[in-house]
């Protein structure tokens, strides 16, 4: 970005706005996960609909996240984060207001595109701000804010059910959203630095847009439609099939406006950059796990062990605090370290998985939560050298013009990955369900429900760490060959 836009900026208070910016749309997806029986109790909705309601936002989201990346790295990203902070304010305000189902569904939706609009901008302005080791501290810090609302979301939402009662409680988690939007868009309007880019010419690549927004729809919908269910729809698999084509012709066309001299929506310098490319796949991949994992423990202590809400989203309060301290740490280590880290919390995050798996088979039920407590802390601890390692070395050769695109191309990968992974998990859950129920008593088909979904979230994270394993060897490669 220009000369200007940089003499205007206060780093450290800017951060601090992009931060709770980006824990108000996190939490807006993990704070719902808790509530979904008392939606589903309140609202009357079926599986189907509530899987929508956790993953029309993500998909909403994800549509729009790299051409509202492209436009803040051309125009204003501070106007464009308030711009999707006020919509994202209404939307709130539809949910709680929500007569039935549909129109939750629609105000879901609504706030995912309010999210796609000011999310890039969070991404870009951090990237925008700080460079070297002052990034590094940044995306420290950044990480164990993301990492306490994605933890803490499920414990907010289940406070407000107890408050409000399971038939009416979980308006209160998108009533919260209103006050916490109207105070960023002030703190926005006042520490977030200008921009100059409306002299420039715009260019958003418009045939792109399209073609990538047919991709991610083809590759989420079957996810999206996928609930355990014997009544889910078998034709939804044939979506992966349009994916293929369009993604197909998305390549093509990016290549050809490319060639015209013009700049294409996913530029194909930062899949080139094997920094980047492993680091996508590294968070994409973690993505798919992390969230799944809080929603398929909560499911399973609330319906297969009986405990409340408020509850069972205590039990992942130490992954929070533990994820918080290790992202720090993690922050201020990954220029010595780099890697390694990852490699390390990736580690004991599927050992985390595998004793939680062990905890529901074998401990008593009246144990289970203090034992997946103490295993959560661990799982935090190993959580925490993930995100914000990984952020820091997957930006580090970006250039700043692209930082927005970058920053929405990476979080589009963690936002698909969420959904997906949700989807696997939750559709291997309901389905051990399904077909166990009536066979065995009803602790054990929850028991073996809970295994097939962690062994999903196990699968993702071990894809994420053999991709960080051989970009560690990459690294060490280039480091032997400057040696010699």
């Amino acid at each position: 970005m220009s000369g200007p836009e940089h003499a205007d900026a206060r780093p450290w208070p800017a951060f601090w706005v992009c931060a709770g910016v980006a824990s108000i749309t996190i939490l807006d997806l993990t704070k719902v996960n808790v509530a979904l029986p008392s939606i589903e109790q309140g609202l009357e909705a079926g599986p189907t609909e509530l899987q929508l309601v956790v993953s029309g936002y993500v998909l909403a989201l994800a549509l729009l996240m790299v051409p509202m990346g492209r436009l803040g790295d051309q125009r204003s990203r501070r106007a464009l984060l308030v711009a999707g902070l006020s919509l994202f304010t209404v939307a709130s305000a539809l949910c709680g207001l929500a007569p039935n189902v549909e129109v939750l569904l629609a105000g879901r939706l609504l706030q995912g595109v309010a999210a796609g609009i000011h999310m890039p901008q969070v991404m870009g302005l951090i990237q925008q701000l700080f460079r070297g080791a002052a990034q590094g501290r940044a995306f420290g810090m950044f990480g164990a804010t993301i990492g306490l609302a994605t933890a803490f979301g499920p414990l907010v939402g289940g406070l407000f059910i107890a408050a409000g009662g399971e038939q009416d409680g979980w308006r209160g988690i998108f009533w919260m959203n209103v006050p916490l939007c109207l105070a960023a868009i002030v703190f926005a309007l006042r520490l977030l630095p200008r921009s100059d880019g409306g002299a420039r010419r715009l260019d958003l690549d418009p045939v792109g847009i399209v073609l990538f927004g047919g991709v991610v729809v083809a590759l989420m919908l079957p996810f999206l439609l996928t609930t355990g269910s014997p009544q889910d729809p078998s034709e939804r698999w044939w979506a992966l099939a349009a994916f293929a084509a369009l993604l197909g012709l998305l390549i093509l066309w990016e290549r050809r406006y490319a060639a015209r001299g013009r700049t294409p929506l996913l530029p194909a310098n930062l899949f080139r950059a094997p920094a980047f490319r492993n680091g996508a796949i590294v968070g994409a991949a973690y993505f798919s796990g992390m969230p799944a994992m809080f929603l398929v423990t909560t499911l399973f202590l609330q319906t297969g062990v009986r405990m409340t809400a408020l509850s069972a989203a205590a039990v992942t309060v130490g992954f929070a605090l533990s994820s918080a301290v290790t992202s720090w740490a993690g922050g201020r280590l990954v220029a010595r370290h780099g890697r390694r880290l990852v490699a390390l919390g990736l580690a004991v995050m599927l050992l985390a998985v595998a004793a939680l798996i062990v905890t529901a088979l074998l401990a008593p039920a009246a144990h289970v939560g203090w034992i997946m407590a103490a295993v959560m802390v661990i799982g935090g601890l190993g959580a925490g050298f993930v995100i914000a390692p990984n952020q820091a070395l997957m930006y580090e050769e970006v250039p700043r013009s692209q930082a927005g695109v970058a920053g929405s191309v990476g979080q589009l990968g963690q936002r698909v990955g969420t959904a997906i992974g949700t989807a696997v998990a939750l559709s291997l859950f309901y389905a051990t369900v399904y077909r166990e129920k009536g066979h065995a008593a009803a602790i054990v088909v929850y028991h073996d429900a809970y295994a097939a979904g962690m062994l999903a979230v196990a699968g993702f994270l071990a894809v994420a760490l053999v991709t960080a394993i051989a970009d560690l060897a990459r690294r060490r490669g280039i480091g032997s060959a400057g040696a010699a």
